[in-house]
């Protein structure tokens, strides 16, 4: 597989597209500006100058776009050697020799580039470039325990890859079968195939293309990813193959229904002008991973993610962020049921090329580790899919392949691996007429680590339950929130709670922890008592075990911003009305004060002193009696309803072209067979 022009984004060509302007170098030109990089190739070849740094520099970079980096080494040498103007230029020499194996060399071209390097996007790149570099030999000390094998009975001399496994067949992309020629490559276009397979032993008699809802001759079909049940199939798709279509490949669905497959139809998700591709459902079908270039990124192509919401739409679009998408390239995301990410990447430190990391989490922090040799080689290693925790399938184009992109099998001999999954369950629910606590279907969730950083959401089912991975040695925060309730907050944490593996005998281990999230409704002018308020005699200056209480209302004024709110203080009969009514006031503006200063608008909260006249005990006869009626409490007295549903983060509306509920999930009584 070519992957630079079918998963990379071309960069910005017109500066050196502009220099390159004379004559025998317009066709060649126009054909890299339309993404036909192979035939820029032979067009660049005939017309390069060998001491001329722009028509060197514009063969070096149809080399690159086309995949074909190791090749494009001596051209771009030949452009820095007579002061090419693109500073790109040392940037991408550097990676054409680290793929040809020569860090060194690498190392002291970025150093040289960074002494007097002026584009800020090129110096950023450079400088995580060398540092990945420095940290090589770390990377090839890591002890591992793969070992891996080509999967001969699917290789072919063309493109086979990112293997996906599901009820009993294996599937995977491939241009096989010819036919007509991508111009991007000169290879033939792409599509999709499945064949039997039992783990790594494939009937190869039963290989096909799948059906023409999904492939079409001349378009690119890219990666998928299947539901569980193998009933739907989201996938990478062009929508032209009249160019590179780089920046035309969007995500598509289709459900199997009566046999066959249904018309691909794309996700709500989608960017105009971005190409958005491999895509990896998590095995409950209500999270999906996928790569894009869409504009605020961290570089080339980040990974992403979106939720399902009750309506079967892909909402709340997140960029992974910054531990895990680079400078460079992020692309390939697979999560199995193990909790780790699984990913490609030419960004993170890695042997040359695309390489395969994993990313796991624990103590608050996210692991990134390069899986080494042998999984990982100078070439492009990516598309990983794990049959089991041990075993699995990935993609390479390195050396001792049939050709193009090859699949290979591998199988983790690791004496020490073993799987613990720690999941978070529970149930929203709310106090009925006889406060009684019952389900609240359709809240939302949040998971969130000591940051505010949100690291999971969903919306509760009927019954009001919820659940969500967590990770080792962790603190975090349940917050759950529905319109006309007071959001909920509750911390809870796994430190202390991780299980020693070396006692396990099971290569997977899942440990379930329950936590319910109650939830009030709010009620106009409904007083709730603050318990543990308490002043010094005749005083009103907030006491610190007074504050520890009220900084629970700070939070929930957060949480609730929709809010307004009276704080009202309270006093027993033993003093004379005017006093009492002074007092009271001064401590409700105390109160008040304190919250203020915790970053509450002031014009969200009215100080209210009551004294003597709002009485809970009338007659009281002992000081139990006097210290209740001694109280501070607060009352919603205005609320701007916040709509808390699923739809947030969907940027897209509704519009015939995106997805429901129908098509995503739902049992079927008609074939199971796919």
């Amino acid at each position: 597989m070519k992957k630079i022009d079918r998963y990379i984004s071309i960069l910005s060509w017109l500066a050196a597209l502009a220099i390159v302007s004379c004559s025998p170098l317009k066709k060649a030109n126009k054909s890299f500006e339309a993404g036909e990089f192979s035939t820029a190739i032979h067009q660049y070849k005939k017309a390069v100058k060998p001491n001329d740094p722009t028509s060197n520099y514009a063969l070096a970079e149809a080399y690159r776009q086309s995949n074909q980096l190791k090749k494009a080494e001596p051209y771009y040498k030949v452009a820095i050697d007579n002061n090419i103007a693109e500073e790109k230029a040392y940037y991408y020499y550097a990676q054409a020799l680290k793929s040809n194996g020569k860090e060194t060399e690498a190392k002291k071209i970025l150093t040289q580039y960074l002494d007097k390097g002026e584009d800020k996007d090129v110096v950023i790149w450079a400088q995580n470039e060398l540092d990945n570099l420095n940290r090589m030999e770390e990377v090839r000390s890591m002890v591992n325990y793969f070992r891996v094998k080509s999967l001969d009975e699917i290789n072919t001399p063309y493109a086979e890859y990112s293997p996906v496994y599901n009820n009993g067949y294996l599937y995977f992309t491939s241009n096989r079968d010819g036919g007509k020629t991508y111009k991007g490559t000169g290879t033939p276009f792409t599509d999709i195939y499945r064949a039997r397979t039992k783990g790594a032993k494939v009937d190869i008699e039963t290989l096909q293309a799948l059906d023409e809802n999904i492939n079409t001759s001349d378009i690119n079909e890219g990666s998928i990813t299947l539901s569980e049940n193998g009933r739907t199939m989201i996938f990478a798709k062009a929508n032209s193959g009249k160019s590179s279509g780089t920046n035309e490949v969007n995500l598509y669905f289709t459900r199997y229904r009566n046999g066959k497959w249904s018309e691909a139809r794309p996700l709500s998700i989608n960017k105009r002008d971005a190409w958005d591709s491999c895509p990896a459902l998590t095995a409950d079908g209500t999270t999906l991973y996928f790569a894009s270039n869409r504009e605020g990124g961290y570089g080339g192509i980040d990974i992403y993610t979106a939720k399902l919401n009750r309506r079967g739409r892909w909402v709340d679009v997140r960029n992974m962020g910054a531990h895990i998408n680079t400078p460079g390239n992020e692309l390939f995301p697979y999560v199995g049921g193990t909790g780790v990410l699984y990913f490609a990447s030419d960004g993170q430190p890695g042997y040359g090329g695309l390489d395969l990391f994993e990313a796991t989490r624990g103590g608050g922090k996210e692991i990134i580790k390069n899986l080494g040799e042998p999984i990982n080689s100078s070439s492009d290693d990516f598309g990983l899919y794990l049959f089991n925790p041990s075993r699995g399938f990935f993609t390479s184009n390195r050396k001792g392949g049939k050709g193009d992109d090859d699949i290979y099998t591998f199988v983790n001999d690791d004496p020490n691996l073993k799987i613990v999954n720690y999941y978070l369950s529970g149930s929203t629910l709310t106090p009925d007429e006889n406060k009684k606590l019952q389900p609240l279907p359709n809240t939302k969730v949040l998971l969130v680590d000591e940051e505010d950083g949100i690291i999971d959401e969903q919306f509760t089912e009927v019954d009001g339950r919820y659940r969500f991975r967590v990770y080792s040695e962790e603190n975090y925060y349940l917050i759950a929130e529905k319109e006309n309730y007071f959001t909920t907050r509750i911390d809870f944490s796994t430190i202390g709670k991780s299980i020693d593996k070396s006692t396990l005998t099971e290569m997977v281990t899942n440990v379930e922890f329950k936590q319910d999230l109650p939830l009030n409704q709010i009620v106009i002018e409904k007083p709730i008592v603050l318990n543990n308020i308490y002043y010094d005699l005749n005083k009103a200056n907030i006491k610190p075990a007074a504050a520890k209480e009220l900084d629970k209302l700070v939070v929930i004024m957060k949480d609730n911003p929709e809010i307004t709110i009276e704080l009202s203080s309270h006093t027993d009969v033993r003093a004379d009305h005017d006093y009492n009514m002074d007092l009271s006031q001064r401590r409700a503006e105390s109160a008040v004060n304190y919250i203020i200063s915790q970053g509450i608008e002031k014009d969200r909260i009215v100080a209210k002193g009551y004294g003597e006249t709002k009485l809970i005990v009338e007659d009281a006869e002992n000081e139990i009696e006097h210290q209740q009626n001694r109280r501070t409490e607060f009352k919603v007295i205005k609320y701007n309803a916040r709509h808390v549903d699923e739809e947030e983060g969907d940027e897209e509306g509704d519009d015939e072209d995106t997805d429901d509920t129908d098509r995503f999930f739902s049992d079927l009584d008609e074939d199971t067979e796919n």
